[in-house]
């Protein structure tokens, strides 16, 4: 892992087309080497967008592939590169909201695209924010990841799912943002069965509920990758009005029906290759069993 760590502080230095192919081209090897992780990428996509044919499904797959690789080896630009660089890499669309963060309690609703990981570093060159941080397996791979989070502000929170939503809550009131990621499969515990698109998804009620509890305004943010290898754009939303409403419910196939919609938008570059459909209703099969 040291090596890795290693060429991943080398592979900054390059050009970003430089970097992006490379990227790819490992992409291209992972999608034909990881069996397991391509059955659940063509699986997911099967269920999701039955309107593609096969073809199609795999040629986002592929796509989904290469852009993850890419944000992997990409990492290193944000947790090594000059300041002024990644300001240059990253467009923003519109202004980060920073009037609304003063204002009161926000939480910036990130889903699971491959280029998850940039909303964050362009809001915290600006402003501390937190979000729950999950320890890594490699100590050596941990410490480079969380340095890499702070590097811009120490003031930055990382909490433990383990402690459950108190942190949080307490984190809204002290006028820190919460970046939160709302659509992976956790089981059953606090989420309920909802649609996307059109399977029913354990979702986490927790954006709803945090929001009634804190009366957080829910801010969503996309990051996505320019085209030619210029960077990432990073789109703001407008705060949602009335959210969550009286029904969490509701209020949770509101975000699920958000979400579809970007989805669609960058279909391959949403996080396909998460068994999302895991945890199924009662006397529903394994859809990911062979």
């Amino acid at each position: 892992m040291r090596f890795m760590i290693f060429l991943m502080w080398l592979l900054h230095w390059l050009p970003m087309p430089i970097l992006g192919r490379l990227g790819e081209g490992i992409g291209t090897l992972l999608f034909i080497g990881m069996r397991e992780r391509r059955h659940i990428t063509l699986t997911n996509l099967r269920l999701c967008m039955p309107q593609l044919t096969e073809e199609e499904r795999k040629h986002v797959a592929k796509r989904h592939f290469q852009g993850f690789a890419r944000s992997i080896l990409e990492r290193g630009l944000l947790w090594w590169a000059p300041r002024e660089r990644l300001e240059r890499l990253i467009q923003v669309d519109p202004a980060i909201p920073l009037d609304e963060v003063a204002a009161g309690p926000v939480i910036f609703l990130c889903p699971h695209f491959v280029c998850l990981e940039i909303p964050a570093v362009a809001i915290t060159m600006h402003i501390p924010g937190s979000s729950i941080y999950t320890p890594q397996r490699n100590r050596i791979f941990d410490q480079a990841l969380y340095k890499g989070r702070m590097r811009f502000n120490s003031a930055i929170r990382l909490l433990s799912r383990q402690d459950g939503i108190k942190p949080i809550i307490r984190s809204l009131r002290d006028g820190v943002p919460f970046f939160m990621l709302p659509d992976m499969d956790f089981g059953l515990q606090d989420t309920e069965f909802v649609p996307f698109f059109g399977q029913q998804a354990a979702t986490l009620t927790a954006p709803a509920r945090i929001a009634a509890v804190t009366h957080a305004k829910v801010i969503p943010v996309v990051a996505t990758y320019l085209p030619d290898y210029r960077g990432w754009k990073v789109k703001f939303y407008p705060a949602w009005e009335n959210f969550p409403g009286p029904d969490i419910t509701a209020a949770t196939r509101r975000m699920n029906a958000f979400i579809e919609e970007r989805v669609l938008e960058h279909p391959s570059e949403y996080f396909w290759a998460h068994k999302r459909f895991k945890t199924r209703p009662a006397g529903e099969p394994d859809v990911y069993k062979s």
